[in-house]
Formats: C-alpha cells, structure tokens, sequence
C-alpha cells in the first residue's frame, strides 16, 4: 500500500474552500437582497427600501395587513428583465455543480488520505472536480455579473400593480447577495484551480516513504525458480545442529 496523503493536502484545503464556496451559492440564490430598491413614497413601503431578487420581491410595510410583503417572481412572467430569468436558471445549476463537485472531491481525498490500493482514478476524480468547480464558478459569475451591471445601469422593472412597487426607483444600490455570490465564485475558482492542479506520480514499490520514520524499503522474497546456484532460502543449518549435539 502506497501512503500518497502528503501530496493532496493542498486538495484538503480545495475541498473545504469548496464546501464554503457552496454554501454561500446556496444562501445567495434563496436570498432576496439582489437589489436593493430606495423609494420616496414611503405611503405604501413605510422602510423606504424595497428588496428585489430572483425569486421574490419584498418589503416592510405597516400601512399593509403584513408587515414584510413579498410577492414571488417566476420565470415565465412576462414583466421580469432576461438577467433575472437567467439567473434562475444559472443559479440553481451552479448548485447542483457545485454539490457534484464536492462529492466528487472528496471522493479523490478519500482515495489519497485513506491509502486506497487502487489509485488509477485518483488524478482522474481530481480532475473531474476541478471542472465542475470550473463550471459552476462560470455559472454563478454569469447572472450575478450581469444583474449587477443592471444595477449599476439603474435598470427598472416593470412590476404590476399588485407588487405595490413604483415603475422606478428614486435609485437603487448592489445587494448583499451579490456581493456574497462573487466571493463564492472566486472561492470556487481557487477550489477548482487546486484540483486541476495535483500531480501525483505512481511511486514503484520497492522505494517509498514512511509518513513517521522517513525513507524505508520493501523487499520480496525471490520466488524459488529465481534462486541462482541452488541457494536455499528456509532451511535448516546443520552446521548449528552439530554444534548443539557435540
């Protein structure tokens, strides 16, 4: 059995990069602070704020039966920006990726840091998380990116009247959850640069090392057809038998 531990502790990092990294994607795509909405008729929105995301749009009223009113937002309403429906899609596959990706992951450290025999597909597990890491980096980047220049833009979203949204905000300003979402990205970009990373050579079986006392050897036997000259290997010395009977 081969000890390969000591070359995936960089991966070890990657995985718990990558589960932090997944997380947050998650957070971000359930929560509403995408947008942040800043309203003068606070008759109906008494904060002043309204928060608009991908999936509901809300706000604190006390003039309402409700204090926080939220209405849902789906993908095939017509009055919703194409950034916003891209990100319903996008997001939700950047989660499923992202969950691949570590279960993937830590399928390979599984291999390395439990000294699995067969370690044909190690590279190859790391290799594959890595591209999925890749992938749902790119997938989460995408919407939050252009949801964001939309806001910077100062975008507006044509709401019916039953979301009691103006047609336009005073301004608006980048939420949280962008700005959570982008550092999700980029940790699930470093996560997915590590595993592409790893190199791991096979090591012959004669030399390899001990992981507490360094450098040691394992020797085999000869078979007995590869015995030269007739040597023996087992047998009993009769030169030791004369002795102890003398």
């Amino acid at each position: 059995m081969i000890y390969v531990a000591h070359t995936a502790h960089w991966q070890f990092l990657g995985l718990l990069s990558g589960c932090l990294a997944w997380l947050f994607i998650m957070t971000t795509t359930g929560i509403n602070e995408w947008r942040l909405w800043y309203v003068d008729d606070v008759s109906i929105i008494t904060s002043g704020i309204a928060w608009v995301g991908i999936w509901r749009a809300c706000f604190y009223s006390h003039v309402l039966p409700e204090t926080e009113n939220c209405q849902s937002i789906n993908i095939s309403d017509s009055f919703i920006p194409t950034e916003i429906q891209m990100a319903q899609v996008l997001m939700m596959l950047a989660v499923i990726f992202g969950l691949l990706g570590n279960i993937t992951a830590a399928l390979a450290m599984r291999m390395a840091y439990f000294s699995v025999e067969d370690h044909r597909y190690m590279r190859m597990s790391f290799v594959l998380a890595g591209a999925l890491c890749l992938v749902t980096a790119v997938f989460s980047l995408v919407p939050l990116l252009w949801n964001m220049a939309s806001v910077l833009n100062n975008s507006t979203i044509d709401f019916p009247p039953e979301f009691n949204l103006p047609v336009a905000p005073v301004r608006q300003s980048v939420g949280a959850a962008i700005i959570m979402g982008i550092l999700a990205s980029t940790l699930m970009l470093v996560s997915g640069a590590i595993f592409l990373c790893y190199k791991y050579s096979m090591q012959s079986l004669e030399q390899t090392t001990d992981p507490l006392n360094g450098p040691w050897t394992v020797t085999t036997l000869p078979k007995k057809s590869e015995l030269r000259n007739g040597d023996s290997y087992g047998m009993d010395n009769l030169g030791f038998h004369s002795e102890e009977i003398s």
